[in-house]
């Protein structure tokens, strides 16, 4: 099975078909309302249901979540990176150890659903 860098990577000569329109040029066609079912069922308690890390949960961590809506850390942040910090939690890519893991929870095709709909919180 190829990775999901080596699958995104893989997208780039496709036309906007399979792209999600004016997201980052990476992303996946993911299933945007299963991506959207998952997130606010199981992120909006830290990163917020608009995504800018104001979730009730996120106020008594250490380290404020993700604001997704910040498009100048999100646009450069590749979705092989994202795809791993939501399957290996944030210590695995040097980031917030308070993200877990949700490997445990999530199919891959899940969590590719998750990453294109977290792109569709910035919004340029």
């Amino acid at each position: 099975m190829p990775s999901p860098s080596s699958a995104a990577q893989g997208m780039g000569t496709m036309s906007n078909q399979g792209m999600i329109a004016g997201e980052h040029p990476t992303t996946r066609a993911g299933d945007l309302a299963a991506g959207k079912a998952s997130y606010t069922t199981f992120c909006a308690k830290c990163h917020g249901d608009s995504g800018k890390g104001d979730g009730s949960a996120g106020v008594s961590l250490q380290t404020k979540p993700r604001d997704f809506t910040n498009c100048a850390e999100m646009t450069p942040m590749p979705d092989d990176m994202l795809f791993k910090v939501i399957k290996d939690g944030g210590a695995a890519s040097g980031m917030s150890r308070e993200m877990p893991p949700w490997k445990d929870a999530f199919e891959d095709p899940e969590i590719k659903d998750l990453v294109a709909y977290v792109r569709t919180f910035c919004k340029k």
